[in-house]
């Protein structure tokens, strides 16, 4: 959606050089069908758009030298400032970057219980200090890795958070089936055929018996867990 989308749903403002890539990203299957319905409202902005010299500069070389170039105070200050005005001191603002804060599925849930985020998407070598010091208002991360820019993170940090949102996914009880929903990893999952090279599908699972259906599931996600995920396990007392 752009700047000037109806506020419907959760509002997401992106503040990024690459909006194309969010755009591209979620504007596909169930993030296009939330946007269109009005259950997600997100607004990509363009961050050359508030760098005030005439060749719309948002980089600079690093004060102390070495490589690379760091994104400067004025533009992101100024975009963010203008994005939220008067909302500017009650919604979170959100820096995406490498030294964050790891994002996970408890972080989703809280942020999908808001009316509305805003994500700063890092580029080049880094920020200014001063954008992680004084305007962000959290630092989150989606992994142990480094991207070429945040951009790709925001997409990830949006669509974990707006599938969560009451309505967007078509079946209500999906994400508290799903591995990370705070009952370990997900259980193994078939659909047809019953038998594939030599592989067949669980008896119990074509049973027609819910209880042990519900029970099996319950052991092999506890099972899987322990086996994939002892950090999990250890943490939800499956051990």
């Amino acid at each position: 959606m752009s700047d000037t989308a109806a506020s419907h749903g959760l509002r997401v403002d992106v503040v990024t050089l690459f909006p194309g890539i969010v755009a591209g990203a979620l504007g596909e299957s169930i993030m296009g069908r939330a946007q269109k319905a009005g259950l997600l409202d997100l607004r990509l902005h363009q961050l050359r758009n508030h760098a005030t010299d005439k060749h719309r500069i948002t980089d600079d070389r690093p004060y102390g030298g070495g490589p690379g170039m760091v994104m400067k105070c004025e533009p992101v200050f100024a975009a963010v400032e203008s994005i939220l005005g008067p909302d500017l001191a009650t919604t979170p603002r959100i820096l995406l970057s490498p030294q964050g804060t790891p994002f996970s599925q408890e972080i989703a849930r809280r942020l999908v219980t808001l009316p509305r985020i805003l994500l700063i998407c890092g580029h080049y070598e880094g920020v200014d200090e001063r954008i992680r010091e004084q305007l962000a208002t959290e630092e989150l991360s989606i992994g142990d890795y480094v991207l070429t820019n945040g951009a790709l993170a925001a997409a990830v940090v949006i669509d974990a958070v707006a599938r969560l949102i009451p309505g967007v996914l078509g079946d209500a009880g999906s994400p508290a089936d799903e591995s990370h929903s705070g009952q370990g990893l997900e259980y193994p999952q078939y659909t047809r055929p019953v038998e594939f090279r030599g592989s067949r599908v669980p008896e119990i699972l074509l049973s027609g018996n819910h209880a042990a259906v519900d029970a099996w599931r319950r052991e092999q996600s506890r099972a899987r867990t322990l086996r994939q995920r002892p950090d999990i396990a250890r943490r939800l007392g499956l051990a």
